[in-house]
């Protein structure tokens, strides 16, 4: 089955569509990447997204309205993904939305607010649509996150060692073999809001690591930073940008007066590497395969190396998933397990008290025609 994988992290910067191969062979399930192809949002629907996400404000006006031009932005890439990857063979959807609120509160998850309406990509692309994965796990107790886990799972499942995937997207998260799986804290959602707010919107993120390149770590900032209660709490846990925005940074900059933005920028980014680090060593890792936008962040890397002494570092590349790519993907293998009655959890990594099928599901043009249910879980991902 050609699954089109859609997502768009916490960095809301683009919507990423993967198209896979996918088919259940015995006990494993085979995927064969096809590409991806990437679609910036337009700076209006940038614009006013970040400014409904909080810790601004919003109405329910703009969200509707939101949710409507998220939608639309998702089926053309979609659309896309369909005509250029796979020749418009493309058989299903898996859409995640945009996160605008996870809602968590002393490590519980009572809800969370994907939006991009999965009926507007069904209408383009006249395909089923599998979308909204995240709340099932949450009725069943979960954290809702991170859902890249039993991917995850079934991909280190195997390798020598104890392996240990990670992703630095806006949010940092951790997935390790016994089946534990949580965000680590701010991957690069601080960095951003400090290069955006120090330039005054000219820089969406820190491009190359430039700005943390020539400054120079602010001692008594990362140690006021590192007391976020956050860090403390057990897995599973999740957090998102409603903790970690700009507002947070200006909390903890109280009192430093005037610090040089490089020193600001190259001190979020050792918290990050900070912060995952000591998950990574809590987890006795052995190895990191890492992939999400904050691969691309040299200084980041660098600094993340140097914490872990003894641990191989390597990117999701050089085991044939593009680091760009990894989470689209991730969706494709869940939007495939849905549409085959399978479920999409593991229950250890989410904290859920089972296993769910996840998400809800779209009929395309010709109503909807799902494959037969799959006779058992996959317990490995094999990659072709």
């Amino acid at each position: 089955m050609r699954v089109i994988g859609l997502m768009s992290g916490t960095s809301y910067d683009a919507i990423d569509a993967a198209v896979a191969d996918l088919s259940l062979v015995g006990d494993s399930l085979v995927l064969k990447p096809l590409g991806l192809v990437s679609e910036a949002y337009d700076d209006v629907l940038r614009e006013a997204l970040g400014a409904a996400l909080p810790p601004g404000t919003t109405s329910m006006a703009e969200v509707c309205r939101l949710d409507t031009r998220i939608g639309l932005a998702f089926a053309s890439a979609a659309l896309r993904a369909d005509r250029e990857l796979c020749d418009g063979q493309a058989e299903l959807v898996a859409s995640h939305g945009q996160t605008v609120y996870h809602w968590a509160e002393e490590g519980k998850v009572y809800g969370t607010l994907q939006l991009g309406q999965p009926a507007w990509i069904a209408e383009a692309t006249g395909l089923p649509v599998v979308a909204d994965f995240r709340p099932r796990d949450i009725t069943a107790g979960g954290q809702g996150a991170p859902l890249v886990s039993l991917v995850d799972l079934l991909w280190l499942r195997g390798r020598t060692g104890t392996p240990v995937a990670l992703n630095i997207g806006g949010i940092a998260n951790l997935t390790t073999p016994d089946g534990t799986a949580f965000d680590t804290g701010p991957g690069c959602a601080l960095i951003d809001a400090a290069a955006r707010g120090f330039s005054g919107g000219r820089l969406a993120y820190d491009l190359d690591g430039a700005l943390a390149g020539r400054g120079t770590v602010h001692e008594p900032l990362l140690r006021r930073l590192l007391e976020e209660p956050y860090y403390a709490l057990p897995a599973p846990k999740t957090t998102g940008k409603e903790l970690f925005h700009l507002g947070h940074l200006r909390d903890a900059l109280a009192g430093f007066g005037t610090l040089p933005a490089e020193d600001v920028v190259a001190t979020l980014t050792m918290l990050t590497a900070w912060t995952v680090a000591d998950a990574v060593r809590a987890a006795g890792a052995t190895e990191v395969i890492a992939s999400g936008g904050g691969t691309r962040n040299p200084v980041l890397m660098t600094m993340l190396g140097r914490r872990l002494p003894g641990v191989t570092l390597r990117t999701s590349d050089e085991l044939g998933l593009p680091t760009a790519a990894k989470e689209a993907y991730a969706f494709a293998v869940l939007g495939f397990l849905t549409a085959h009655g399978l479920p999409g959890t593991a229950s250890s990594a989410t904290g859920a008290r089972h296993a769910r099928v996840l998400g809800s599901i779209t009929p395309g043009r010709d109503g909807l025609r799902l494959p037969p249910p799959a006779e058992r879980q996959p317990v490995r991902l094999v990659l072709e």
